[in-house]
């Protein structure tokens, strides 16, 4: 099978709903006889900042000697770039020769549908990642859930670690309190795990606490079972984290932001907990130095500089907001804006409209991207004087490069859909 095949199937299966249970994907693992089974797991959920946090502790793990497969979505060019080991993605190759093997047992489980919905795109590709993770075969798995936590197709994995981000609004079908989504992102802890929270919201706290005591869990609290402390620094900034097994200090990360620190911080109690014993310092420092999240506060040109941030909420705007008056100066700044129509387009440009010079507003190539007058419409309503619109975010980019100084900053956000529009593709691999 050749990789373009490979993604014509997988594609074909974009699902025109979401489907609430887990019937497909339990067929296909019995099918496959669980090869999600064969190695321990840990399951990362949230609201913001589960990618980064699955990718660092995939990169602690890794760093202390253990193959530690990772599993993230979406991407942002190439789907490969969601099934890594140890920081390298799958290739074409391997990928079509997984799901080559994979594409028997999709058709029967098809075959068999009752209520005729075929495995979806999503669950094919977990299924996917359970294969090439026993393949290799890794020492350890790392789950970002998809969306949401108890109906999620990961959540089939039996995982010792089970990690929370921060919890806000942002999918509908989750729910419309905080309340309602923990409560779904709280089916992904198992009986006897280890819980990580690292951020004890008072809405959703007593729904993960009322989850691990029914399933016999233990949990870990940021600020009462661990602290994380942060400086800026140069090209990122410091960190001090008391862990449960060891205190680390001065750890230098190569990322902007308090709300990164906080990840990193999760991600080494994540680790720890995993290895049951304190991470072994130089393995640590290695881990977080090189540490990268594309399309997260990503620079990607200077004079002037062009930052991406897939910020697609109100939370991760404030984050964005925050991180960038932290990290760098500029005269002006010229905001490229592209947002889906599902979300809180307004609650994502409050905290960014105030320092905007001029925005750019422009659909990017989700179907479901507000058109660009929408946008625009909704920037004057935040405050923003001079709007501009473009029909995609390549011509948007382009205007605010031609418009802006040496020492201004473009950002693009709204999206990760847009950070991609935006964003260099790496070459291909092979």
């Amino acid at each position: 099978m050749r990789f373009a095949d490979a993604i014509a199937d997988l594609d074909a299966r974009q699902p025109s709903r979401m489907v609430p249970d887990l019937d497909r994907i339990r067929a296909l693992v019995d099918l496959l006889d669980h090869p999600e089974h064969t190695y321990p797991n840990v399951h990362v959920t949230g609201t913001n900042g589960k990618t980064t946090t699955a990718r660092l502790i995939g990169r602690i793990l890794c760093a202390h000697g253990l193959a530690a497969g990772v599993y993230t979505s979406p991407h942002l060019h190439s789907v490969t770039e969601r099934l890594a080991l140890c920081d390298e993605d799958i290739t074409e190759e391997e990928f079509a020769d997984t799901y080559a093997h994979l594409e028997p047992y999709l058709r029967e489980v098809d075959a068999k549908a009752i209520d005729g919905e075929r495995v979806t795109y999503f669950e094919a590709l977990t299924a996917l990642a359970f294969l090439w993770f026993a393949d290799k075969p890794v020492d350890a798995g790392v789950f970002e859930v998809g969306m949401g936590g108890e109906w999620d197709a990961t959540n089939v994995i039996d995982a010792k670690v089970a990690v929370f981000c921060s919890i806000d609004l942002d999918h509908p079908e989750l729910g419309s309190t905080v309340e309602e989504v923990a409560e779904e992102k709280a089916g992904i802890i198992e009986r006897g795990a280890t819980v990580v929270v690292q951020d004890p919201d008072e809405e959703a706290l007593p729904v993960i606490e009322a989850r691990a005591a029914d399933v016999g869990a233990r949990i870990l609290l940021l600020d009462r079972d661990f602290r994380i402390d942060r400086r800026p620094a140069v090209g990122g900034q410091q960190v001090d984290v008391a862990g449960v097994h060891g205190d680390y200090e001065e750890l230098v990360l190569s990322l902007h932001g308090a709300h990164q620190a906080l990840n990193a911080g999760t991600a080494i109690l994540a680790a720890e907990s995993f290895l049951g014993t304190a991470l072994t310092e130089d393995a640590l420092r290695e881990a977080l130095a090189g540490a990268t999240s594309p399309g997260r506060l990503e620079v990607v040109d200077r004079h002037p500089l062009v930052v991406l941030d897939g910020a697609h909420n109100p939370d991760a705007a404030r984050a964005l907001a925050e991180a960038l008056a932290e990290a760098f100066v500029w005269r002006r700044l010229h905001l490229v804006i592209g947002v889906l129509e599902t979300k809180d387009v307004a609650g994502i440009l409050a905290p960014l409209a105030a320092g905007v010079a001029r925005a750019y507003a422009a659909p990017n190539a989700n179907p479901k991207s507000l058109s660009p007058e929408a946008m625009a419409e909704a920037c004057r309503a935040a405050g923003i004087e001079e709007v501009e619109t473009h029909p995609s975010v390549a011509d948007a980019l382009a205007a605010a490069r031609a418009e802006a100084e040496e020492d201004d900053l473009i950002l693009v956000t709204g999206s990760l859909y847009t950070v991609a529009d935006a964003r260099p593709a790496p070459p291909r691999s092979t």
